[in-house]
C-alpha cells in the first residue's frame, strides 16, 4: 500500500478507492470535520459513502482536483455531478483559502444560456439522480429556469432557436402560407420540447410545470404536455408507479384553467383511475374536472363497467358524482344550451340503464332526481323509462314502486302520457289517482276565462275554425281515455274516488263543448253583424 495513501473509500459499494487523507482535508471540508477530534499516530482508515453524487467515477474526477492543486475540466457534461459532490464533500473557499470547486462549478453556471439543448437536458437528467442535493446546491434551480425560459421563448416567437432547440428538430414553417403544412409545423414549434422532457421523473416535471405556470405559460400547452407525458409514461411504469404518476398529474392539471383542458384526455385517465389504485382525493378532484365539461361528453363516455363486484351493468354512482359536479354552482349559472346537454345525455342513459334487473330502486330514482325538475321541460321520456323499470322489475312492492314514480313530475307529461298512465297496470294506484288529477286541473285550467280582449275583426273566421276543430279533438282525446279507464284497484274506496273522478271528467268535457258551440256561434253571429268584438272565454290554450 502507498505511504500517501492512507485513507480506503468504499464509493456506493461500486469501487474502493485508496487516497491521501490530507490532500482530500486540504479541499473537503466534510473529511477535515471526519478526523479532525482524531488523535493518535497515523493509521489507515476507512469512509463508506451509500449516496455519493455520481458515483465511484465522479469521486475519482474530484480525487484528481485535489491532487492536481484545484485544476479540472469543466463541461454541461459533469458539471452537475462536480457540482453536487463538491456540495456534498463542502468544497469551498472557506476551506481551501481560495477559489474552490464549489466556485469553480457555479461560474461555469453562469455560462448556462450559452449551452445547447441537449447539454441542458443531460445536465438536468443527472439531476434527478441526486435530486436533494442538487436543490440544495441551486444547480437544479438553475437548470430548470433555463430549461422553461427556453420553452416558452419557443411558444411565444415562430422560429426554432438555434440555442434552445435540439438538433434533431429543425422547423422551416412557413409564415405565409395557411395550408395544413403550416398548421402542423405551427403546433410542432409549440410542442417539440415534449418528447425530451418525457424521459424526466415525475418529481422533476412537477417542478417544470410550477416553473411554467409562474411564467405564464399557456395552460393549453401545459396539459397537452401533461396527458402526453402520462401517456408515454404509462406504457413503461410499473402498477404502483403509475397510480402515483396519474396522481401527480391529475394535482397538476387541478391547478391550471380548466377551459384549457382537454375532456378527453380527462376521461380516459378516469377509465384508468377506475382500475387503478389511486387515492380517493385525487380521483375526486378528477371527477370534478370531468363534470365541469360534462356537457363535451358523448353517450358512450357514460358507458362506464360497474366495479367488479357489483351487480348492475354500467357505474351509476359514477354518473352522478359527475352530474353532482355539473351542477356544483347552481343551475342557474349554467348556460341553457349546456344544461339541455347534459339532461339529454343523462335521460339516454336513464333509458339504458332502466332495463338492468340488478338495478335497486333508490339508484334508478336518484338518477331521475339528480337534475332538478326544472331543468326538463317534458318528462314523457322519464315516464317511458319509469314504466320500463316497473315491466322487468315486476317484483316491487306496492311501496317500492310508489317511491320510483315520485320521481315523476306528473305536471310536465304530456296529455297522452298522463291517459296512458291512468290506465297502465303496472303503476301503482298512488300514480294513476295523480295523473287523474291533473288530468282534472288541466280541464278546469280550459275553463277558466281570460280577462285579455280579442279583436275577432282582425283575425279570419277560419283560424278560430281551426282552433274550434283542435278543441273538439282534444275533448274527444280525454273522453276517450276516460271511457276506456279500466279501474283494477283492489281499495274500493280508492276505486270509488276514481270511479267520482272520471264521472266528474265527463261533466266538465260537456260542459265545455256545448260552451264552445255558443262560443262559436256568438262569433259567426257578430262577425256577420260587422259588430266589434268584445271579451270571450278562452277555454283551450
Amino acid at each position: 500500500m502507498d505511504a500517501y495513501c492512507d485513507l480506503e473509500v468504499d464509493v456506493n459499494g461500486e469501487e474502493v478507492l485508496m487516497v491521501d487523507k490530507k490532500v482530500l482535508s486540504s479541499y473537503s471540508g466534510s473529511i477535515r470535520k471526519m478526523f479532525s477530534t482524531l488523535k493518535g499516530g497515523k493509521r489507515n482508515m476507512k469512509v463508506i459513502y451509500h449516496d455519493f453524487p455520481g458515483g465511484a467515477e465522479n469521486f475519482e474526477l474530484i480525487t484528481r482536483f485535489c491532487y492536481k492543486n484545484g485544476k479540472i475540466d469543466i463541461n454541461p457534461f459533469n458539471i452537475t455531478d462536480l457540482n453536487c459532490a463538491a456540495y456534498f464533500l463542502e468544497m469551498n473557499k472557506c476551506v481551501s483559502g481560495s477559489q474552490n470547486l464549489l466556485e469553480q462549478t457555479a461560474k461555469s453556471l453562469e455560462d448556462i444560456r450559452y449551452w445547447t439543448w441537449s447539454e441542458l437536458i443531460v445536465a438536468l437528467k443527472r439531476c434527478q439522480d441526486f435530486l436533494a442535493v442538487a436543490s440544495s446546491s441551486g444547480i437544479l434551480e438553475k437548470c430548470l429556469d433555463s430549461i422553461v425560459g427556453r420553452v416558452a421563448s419557443s411558444c411565444e416567437t415562430s422560429p426554432s432557436p438555434s440555442v434552445s432547440s435540439p438538433d434533431s428538430y429543425k422547423f422551416r414553417a412557413s409564415c405565409d402560407t395557411r395550408s395544413s403544412e403550416s398548421l402542423k409545423s405551427s403546433f410542432l414549434r409549440v410542442t417539440w420540447w415534449f418528447e425530451d422532457l418525457v424521459q424526466l421523473d415525475i418529481r422533476l416535471i412537477e417542478m417544470l410545470v410550477k416553473s411554467m405556470v409562474s411564467r405564464n405559460l399557456s395552460h393549453r400547452i401545459i396539459s397537452k404536455f401533461l396527458f402526453h407525458y402520462q401517456k408515454s409514461r404509462l406504457a413503461s411504469a410499473f402498477l404502483d408507479e403509475k397510480s402515483r404518476m396519474v396522481e401527480t398529474v391529475v394535482e397538476m392539471l387541478f391547478s391550471l384553467d380548466l377551459s384549457s383542458v382537454s375532456y378527453k384526455s380527462l376521461f380516459g385517465m378516469l377509465r384508468f383511475s377506475l382500475q387503478g389504485n389511486i387515492s380517493k382525493c385525487s380521483r375526486n378532484k378528477l371527477e370534478s374536472m370531468i363534470g365541469s365539461h360534462l356537457d363535451q361528453a358523448t353517450f358512450d363516455d357514460f358507458l362506464v363497467p360497474s366495479p367488479i363486484r357489483a351487480r348492475h351493468l354500467y357505474d351509476v354512482n359514477l354518473v352522478l358524482r359527475l352530474v353532482k359536479s355539473f351542477l356544483a354552482k347552481g343551475v342557474w349559472c349554467l348556460p341553457l344550451s349546456r344544461l339541455k346537454k347534459v339532461v339529454s345525455l343523462v335521460d339516454a342513459y336513464i333509458a339504458e340503464v332502466a332495463p338492468d334487473p340488478h338495478l335497486k330502486p333508490s339508484k334508478f330514482l336518484a338518477l331521475i332526481r339528480a337534475l332538478p325538475d326544472s331543468a326538463r321541460d317534458s318528462f314523457d321520456g322519464i315516464y317511458q323509462s319509469v314504466d320500463l323499470y316497473l315491466e322487468v322489475h315486476s317484483g316491487l312492492s306496492e311501496e317500492e314502486k310508489t317511491r320510483v314514480c315520485c320521481g315523476l313530475a306528473y305536471e310536465k307529461l304530456s296529455p297522452g302520457a298522463l291517459s296512458h298512465l291512468a290506465q297502465n297496470n303496472k303503476f301503482p294506484s298512488k300514480s294513476a289517482l295523480e295523473a287523474l288529477n291533473f288530468q282534472q286541473c288541466r280541464l278546469k285550467n280550459l275553463l277558466q276565462p281570460t280577462n285579455q280582449p280579442n279583436n275577432f275583426t282582425n283575425s279570419p273566421i277560419f283560424r278560430e275554425t281551426e282552433r274550434t276543430e283542435k278543441k273538439d279533438k282534444t275533448h274527444e282525446q280525454i273522453l276517450l281515455y276516460a271511457g276506456n279507464l279500466d279501474f283494477s284497484i283492489e281499495n274500493e274506496s280508492t276505486g270509488a274516488h276514481l270511479q267520482g273522478m272520471q264521472w266528474r271528467v265527463l261533466e266538465l268535457e260537456e260542459i265545455c263543448r256545448k260552451m264552445q258551440i255558443q262560443m262559436t256561434k256568438m262569433m259567426k253571429s257578430r262577425l256577420s253583424n260587422h259588430s266589434n268584438a268584445k271579451s270571450v272565454p278562452r277555454l283551450c290554450s
